[in-house]
């Protein structure tokens, strides 16, 4: 009998984020498993056991928490409506690396023939696709150009689709991604938010800040997360005109904003207002607990 006992789950505060997936999914596959006195506590008879499980909606974390799972269960997993992140692809081809048997990352559907054990290896994490699309909205915002090099461009589609609409000139090779405003001022656009390979929400608050200093008003739309417009108050104090309309950011571009005091809401989202700072030139960041964990 192996057992084990963790904290419940913490991390930014962007939504409900419950774990009701990850639990159902490890008791699909033979674990037991209580909320008790602030813990999670989990439990198995010997190996996990194949099963055929079927998410009731889309989610990367649990997504990982399976695969990873069932890598070492008795016999075949396969996950019905999983997500398909480039993350999920890149924890798969990890796990594959070690010696797991993982076929249909990517998709919807990924199978898993568990594996005794897995050995060592050495393996190249996937470039940070967000890290990478904030430094291109940082540079588009500033009417300057970039070049991001050590990126995977496939893994931005969306992303720079929307940038192009911004009005970027816009260049991709194997491993870089330029970025260009030749000095203008980029344009509004609306975006919505949804699971890969549309739109990334950990995008969101970036493109809020794009907006609120482009041409014209846009339309930024959430539907992964239902708080995750925590940014928008923050970037109000540097004189970013808004209005939170449910799940959707009015924004109505303007042509300066000015250094605030400003707290940093969520890991990404601090992003927001770190390169509202770079617009404005001068401003102070609240949010210490934050600062760490965060970079621009």
């Amino acid at each position: 009998m192996a057992r084990d006992k963790y904290p419940c789950r913490g991390g930014c505060t962007i939504g409900a984020r419950p774990v009701d997936l990850h639990i159902t999914g490890l008791e699909q596959l033979g674990a037991t498993i209580k909320l008790e006195e602030g813990y999670v506590k989990a439990s198995v008879d010997g190996r996990l056991k194949g099963a055929h499980i079927v998410m009731d909606k889309v989610s990367v974390g649990a997504t990982v928490t399976i695969m990873c799972a069932a890598t070492l269960a008795e016999g075949t997993t396969i996950i019905e409506n999983a997500a398909r992140e480039p993350e999920i692809v890149d924890t798969a081809n990890f796990l594959v690396a070690l010696g797991a048997k993982i076929s249909g990352q990517g998709t919807d559907r990924i199978t898993i023939e568990g594996v005794e054990r897995l050995g060592g290896g050495i393996y190249r994490v996937l470039p940070d696709r967000i890290e990478t699309g904030t430094f291109l909205v940082a540079a588009a915002i500033s009417r300057g150009k970039i070049i991001c090099r050590n990126a995977q461009p496939d893994t931005l589609d969306a992303v720079l689709a929307k940038l192009r609409d911004a009005g970027a000139d816009i260049e991709v090779g194997e491993d870089w991604i330029s970025l260009d405003m030749h000095g203008k001022r980029p344009k509004a656009v609306n975006v919505r938010t949804a699971p890969h390979p549309a739109f990334p929400t950990d995008m969101q608050a970036q493109f809020t800040l794009l907006n609120l200093v482009a041409e014209g008003t846009g339309f930024i739309t959430e539907t992964v997360f239902e708080n995750r417009f925590m940014h928008v108050p923050e970037l109000s104090r540097m004189g970013a005109r808004a209005e939170i309309e449910s799940n959707t950011v009015i924004c109505h571009g303007v042509e300066t904003l000015s250094g605030a005091q400003v707290m940093a809401t969520d890991l990404r989202a601090s992003a927001s207002p770190g390169a509202g700072g770079l617009y404005c030139g001068r401003h102070d960041g609240r949010g210490s607990h934050l600062s760490h964990r965060s970079r621009l």
